[in-house]
């Protein structure tokens, strides 16, 4: 097998397409014979500051292309971000002010350095060059595709068929996009399938520049912990490069199995045979709940160390597996903290309200009629009852699987 045959081999790994067909392959073998490097572009619209494990998928891909010395760009879509970008739904995703896009950015750059090699790669704002865009070069760059070719893109196919709106602007996002791939003289456009669309329109306008298209390579898109939605923080089913260790070790246990075998894949840094072997052993019917550990615990090691991936094991087995109630780690509550006075009268599902603000009242009621709701060490199932608090601290409350309190006095 020759260089550019392994090479090929790893950077085609767990990739949903390459278009055009052969394409790494190919482009490759220009390069070197050009003896220059590849270069390399992902885009990001800066419209939250978190970055998460689907995110990742890409951002590992990015990082094969730099450890065989290729150039990757990173893009920062800071004029995109600011008019308002579809959102690949049923509408527009609202546009953000510049002092909101530039500190996203920045949260993004660093969050990169967690896969990357941030010495070794050139972030761009894409103002640089869309800002110098005058109405004439605008009017022009429209008239490089047709309305019905924008229509291919299957969210605006949708809306419209649905007679849902469309603002003028959303048609010249991918047209935008696309200007970026002419300015960098982008080889290869990276992304995750939901942007197909988008990146061959960067191919088209390279091709009437006169230039070579870039190829497109499309990353599979992570579903959620939720089993169902890709990976966002819109869907809040997301695990974030910067969650704290037993947060992301706790999230990645919850997954739903169907999507152990993608979590294997394409979130954890095994080799190609650590891999296989995992996945034999699903296959041969291995209890889930031990190959979910392996993989949260690479996970969490990948991001964090090794010795936080250890502490959050010991704290997820405590925590959700074992029966012992004094082997939970309980968070500490001053009964003001929670705007209660030491002699307050208030029912389980106003106090489980206020220890856990973000969870509805009928959510807590399920909770407390499920056995699922202790109070001082009792289970509790009357939603009604009243609880005195003058005289009971300190309180410990358990409500659900995760979340343990320790209530003192307020002197």
């Amino acid at each position: 097998m020759t260089d550019i045959e392994q090479e090929v081999t790893v950077l085609e790994e767990n990739v949903e397409i390459v278009m055009p067909n052969n394409f790494i392959s190919e482009r490759l073998t220009l390069a070197k014979k050009e003896n220059r490097q590849l270069i390399v572009k992902l885009g990001f619209d800066p419209t939250a500051p978190d970055l998460h494990l689907g995110h990742a998928v890409v951002l590992k891909k990015l990082k094969q292309f730099q450890d065989f010395g290729h150039k990757v760009f990173v893009i920062i879509g800071d004029f995109t971000a600011c008019i308002g970008d579809p959102t690949g739904k049923n509408k527009t995703r609202p546009p953000l002010t510049k002092e909101q896009v530039q500190l996203n950015a920045i949260t993004y750059v660093d969050q990169l350095s967690k896969i990357l090699d941030i010495s070794k790669i050139e972030i761009k704002y894409n103002s640089e060059w869309l800002d110098k865009i005058s109405l004439r070069d605008t009017i022009k760059l429209l008239s490089q595709m047709t309305v019905a070719q924008i229509m291919q893109r299957t969210d605006f196919n949708n809306r419209f068929q649905n007679n849902l709106p469309i603002s003028l602007h959303e048609l010249m996002y991918p047209l935008l996009q696309g200007q970026d791939s002419v300015a960098i003289k982008a080889d290869i456009e990276m992304g995750g399938t939901d942007q197909l669309f988008n990146c061959t329109v960067g191919r088209l306008l390279q091709e009437q520049e006169g230039s070579l298209g870039q190829g497109v390579i499309c990353m599979p898109l992570l579903k959620g912990i939720d089993g169902s939605a890709k990976m966002s923080k819109s869907e809040n089913n997301y695990i974030g490069l910067t969650d704290n260790p037993n947060e992301m070790f706790g999230k990645i246990m919850s997954i739903p199995d169907s999507l152990l075998l993608d979590y294997i894949n394409l979130v954890t840094n095994f080799s190609l045979r650590e891999r296989k072997g995992l996945i034999n052993r699903l296959q041969q019917n291995e209890n889930p709940i031990i190959i979910k550990k392996i993989v949260a615990h690479n996970v969490v090691e990948q991001y964090h160390n090794i010795e936080a991936a250890n502490n959050a094991q010991d704290y997820f087995a405590n925590q959700f597996q074992s029966r012992n109630l004094e082997q939970k780690v309980y968070v500490e509550k001053n009964i003001t903290d929670i705007g209660l006075e030491s002699d307050s009268i208030v029912t389980i599902v106003e106090l489980c309200k206020l220890l856990k603000p973000a969870e509805s009242k009928s959510q807590i009621r399920r909770l407390i009629q499920s056995g699922a709701v202790t109070f001082n060490a009792e289970k509790v199932k009357d939603i009604d009852l009243k609880i005195n608090l003058s005289g009971k601290f300190p309180i410990k409350i358990k409500i659900g699987k995760r979340d343990f309190f320790d209530i003192t006095d307020a002197v």
